[in-house]
């Protein structure tokens, strides 16, 4: 008897430090959902203010993803702060990677007055970063290696050092990329999809297609 009522205590203690052990790590899981969520949103804040401080001109090299719940408006907002910035004057230039999923950003920036270009450069594929005016840099680190990877969080870097090299780099993935314009005519050729069809895998409006493909031979 002495021993079965051991037997079942040692169990009793075993699933309750299983069922402990699986709060403890839920715990941890929300913890580290909260803190990604409170760096992405500083990320995203330092973007915003590095932007309004600039006075020439802001380029860089983003992913292009396709914006994702709470990345919708953060991503239309960005856009408005580029049209304020070009109607200041700034001259805004964006580089993303040569895929076709990202045509919908860059049509949401090209709308609003950016220069949008779609690049095969490996620094493409590699890197996210904006400088502004020359002398300031952020920065943006990925959760985890890759591409479609979501920016964790970024570094804001005054240096006019730093700039002059990410300029370096930026120029050289300029050389090997394609406008806005011309990757949107280079898809509706490669796929011959109606536009119709097109504008819904692409998320970018039926008109625009139309306007883009119409003055190709204007």
């Amino acid at each position: 008897m002495l021993e079965g009522l051991l037997l079942i205590f040692t169990v009793a203690l075993l699933l309750l430090s299983i069922k402990e052990g699986r709060g403890r790590d839920s715990l941890i899981l929300e913890v580290t959902k909260a803190t990604r969520t409170l760096t992405q949103h500083e990320y995203f804040v330092t973007i915003m203010d590095t932007m309004v401080d600039a006075e020439k001109e802001v380029f860089g090299v983003i992913t292009g993803r396709a914006p994702q719940g709470d990345e919708r408006k953060r991503t239309k907002e960005i856009a408005l702060n580029i049209e304020k910035l070009i109607q200041s004057g700034v001259k805004v230039t964006y580089v993303m990677p040569r895929f076709q999923d990202r045509l919908h950003v860059g049509w949401l920036y090209f709308r609003a007055g950016a220069e949008i270009y779609y690049s095969s450069c490996a620094h493409v594929h590699d890197l996210r970063y904006m400088v502004v005016d020359g002398n300031v840099s952020l920065l943006g680190v990925p959760e985890s290696v890759g591409e479609k990877e979501a920016t964790k969080k970024g570094y804001r870097i005054p240096s006019e050092g730093l700039g002059f090299i990410m300029r370096n780099s930026f120029l050289g993935c300029l050389d090997d990329s394609v406008s806005y314009e011309e990757f949107v005519r280079e898809t509706i050729k490669q796929t011959g999809a109606p536009f119709k069809t097109l504008a819904r895998e692409l998320n970018i409006p039926e008109e625009e297609l139309e306007r883009v493909n119409s003055s190709s031979s204007a």
